[in-house]
């Protein structure tokens, strides 16, 4: 009986030291994710320069383009990203490949018109060293009761 509790608590132990170590990579995207929105509503190009890796693409309503548009286009506002408000976020890990997927209401001001839209954004990073870097940014429009399967 007592092997049994000990084989019993060691798997339980062993789970859970693995979820918690899932968990925090899952956490640090999720945190990554959300300092993006920022720097972009920040219009932080230095940043986002970093983050964006130099083969990255953003898929927009109005259009696709590469990380070198995607950074102009946010230094000289004819997108501002001013407030995000992220409404659900998920997390999928394939090896030193995540996918991030942000329910979101995005209020901007495109070509000086306010827009407030609600998008689900599909975020593919890669992991290079110790960093992540965005492969794909792309923006699809869904209703406002659209929910995230986790």
């Amino acid at each position: 009986m007592k092997s049994i509790v000990f084989t019993f608590s060691f798997v339980v132990l062993f789970t859970q030291l693995a979820m918690a170590q899932q968990s925090n990579e899952e956490q640090n995207l999720i945190k990554l994710s959300l300092d993006k929105w920022q720097w972009m509503a920040d219009k932080d190009v230095e940043k986002l320069s970093q983050l964006f890796d130099e083969k990255s693409k953003f898929v927009h309503m109005s259009g696709t383009w590469k990380k070198g548009e995607e950074l102009d286009i946010i230094k000289t506002g004819r997108i501002w990203y001013k407030k995000v408000t992220v409404k659900d976020t998920a997390v999928e890990l394939f090896g030193n490949t995540a996918i991030v997927w942000n329910r979101i209401t995005l209020d901007a001001v495109v070509r000086e018109q306010v827009a407030v839209n609600e998008f689900t954004v599909t975020e593919v990073y890669q992991k290079n060293g110790q960093d992540w870097k965005l492969l794909a940014l792309t923006f699809s429009s869904v209703r406002d009761t659209h929910q995230i399967k986790h």
